[in-house]
């Protein structure tokens, strides 16, 4: 049996994976294998906490492929010197992978393709993230869509059923001689992604757990949870959303394997659809950043280009940072991000407001403290969400809706629970005063929008 490899990216699942079903289908023997080469990822590449998770997600991968006969192989790019070095040591014929949409790595996998077929192997991707590619969902006039409702119908319309494989239950042995090992020089996953030194993220792993089966248990676990989802989801206190973005991120579970599992429950229909809907978002933000690939640093929209942004207070910005800026529920999201990874939606949309509009700081210095903390750190969801927030992106908030995080925590965390959970120090001494007024900043806000 000729061999090929299975080249694991955002992908690091066997269930659903389109890239090792497709290998298997032609009769190949795997060999799995992780290139370790952020550099590529340009001027966004992971941060530190998407390290922490893919350490433990490859590590998770590695046990799951050794119960099955096999095992991950790991080396460092460069990642075509490497492919083709790997390809050469093992004999292997054919590569395949799940395609990936960040602008980077869109641009490095058309140039790898053409090389590696160029060398003579077999090369195909596959769609292993998204329900409809980019390139299927257009206008009428054959634009991208840059407002969520229409999108949504069309690439719903567009949508077949999923159709998903189960992970198989035994994989070739992989074996290297003395001479193949040499050359492949594969360090230990560790070597690859050390543990950091000062253990900043212990406190991640008592909310997560990385890998595929983590991702099975958290699917299992939010299905019962449907029902309520449509109210529950705005409420940060109520565990009341997926929490699968992590592990949707990292490909530990597919996103039709997702859909199909909700679509086929026993909720309420308005509850799946509200669920379901979500996912399209998801796409939405996809589809948007492979057409416009300028937005993880731009404005979407122009208009903004000239905008009057405050000239950054380091103070201030270190404060909405830590978890210091006197505002309750603001300050209780950016210590749920520091402590778990992650932050429940409703409240990223305050933090993002306050940052943008209240003190008027770029929606850039959101976004890059959020790729470097966040779990989830998506480019593509992370690019719209800030653009979103900032009024400056696709279907966007205006600028001039600046959300009160006070009539908002006494909304959606109305007994306070949220807010006391990570602020356990509110009413004492040591809870600092606002640093801004949130009355005064909002006027400046607009009159700031004025003027544009």
């Amino acid at each position: 049996m000729p061999a090929a490899l299975v080249w694991f990216r955002d992908d690091l699942r066997l269930d659903d994976q389109p890239a090792l079903q497709a290998a298997l289908a032609q009769e190949y023997a795997p060999i799995p294998v992780y290139v370790h080469a952020p550099e590529e990822e340009g001027d966004w590449a992971p941060g530190a906490a998407s390290d922490a998770w893919r350490r433990r997600s490859l590590q998770a991968l590695d046990a799951a492929l050794r119960a099955r006969g096999s095992h991950l192989t790991c080396v460092r790019g460069p990642t075509l010197a490497a492919l083709q070095r790997l390809a050469s040591a093992t004999g292997a014929e054919a590569i395949f992978w799940t395609r990936r949409y960040e602008p980077a790595i869109e641009r490095r996998d058309t140039e790898l393709k053409r090389a590696l077929r160029r060398a003579g192997l077999h090369t195909e991707s596959h769609n292993g993230a998204l329900l409809v590619e980019p390139w299927d969902v257009a206008t009428k006039a054959g634009d991208p869509y840059k407002v969520f409702t229409p999108f949504f119908k069309a690439a719903i319309a567009r949508m077949r059923t999923p159709r998903t494989w189960d992970a198989p239950a035994h994989l070739p042995p992989v074996a290297f001689d003395d001479a193949a090992a040499h050359a492949i020089d594969a360090p230990a996953i560790d070597a690859l992604l050390p543990a950091p030194k000062h253990a900043w993220n212990r406190t991640f792993w008592s909310h997560w757990t990385p890998g595929e089966q983590g991702a099975r248990d958290a699917l299992r676990a939010f299905v019962p949870k449907v029902a309520a989802y449509p109210e529950g989801r705005d409420l940060p206190a109520m565990e009341g959303t997926s929490c699968l973005s992590p592990h949707l991120h990292f490909g530990e579970v597919s996103i039709a394997r997702v859909y199909a599992t909700i679509a086929q429950s026993d909720a309420p229909k308005d509850a799946r659809i509200a669920f379901l809907r979500q996912l399209f978002w998801r796409e939405f933000a996809h589809h948007l950043l492979h057409h416009f690939p300028r937005t993880t640093d731009h404005n979407l929209d122009p208009r903004f280009d000239d905008f009057d942004w405050a000239r950054v207070d380091d103070a201030q910005l270190d404060a909405w940072k830590t978890g210091r800026t006197g505002i309750p529920i603001v300050d209780a999201g950016m210590r749920q991000l520091w402590h778990t990874g992650w932050m429940h939606n409703r409240v990223r949309m305050l933090v993002a407001s306050l940052l943008t509009k209240h003190l008027r700081m770029h929606w850039l210095h959101g976004a890059r403290w959020f790729h470097d903390t966040l779990v989830d750190a998506d480019l593509a969801n992370n690019t719209l969400g800030w653009q979103w927030v900032a009024g400056t992106g696709a279907d966007a908030a205006p600028y001039f809706r600046i959300f009160n995080p006070t009539l908002q925590a006494k909304r959606f965390d109305p007994d306070g629970a949220y807010v006391r959970t990570w602020v356990p120090e509110l009413g004492t001494p040591d809870y600092p005063p606002p640093i801004i007024d949130l009355a005064t900043a909002r006027e400046a806000a607009l009159a700031a929008y004025a003027r544009r």
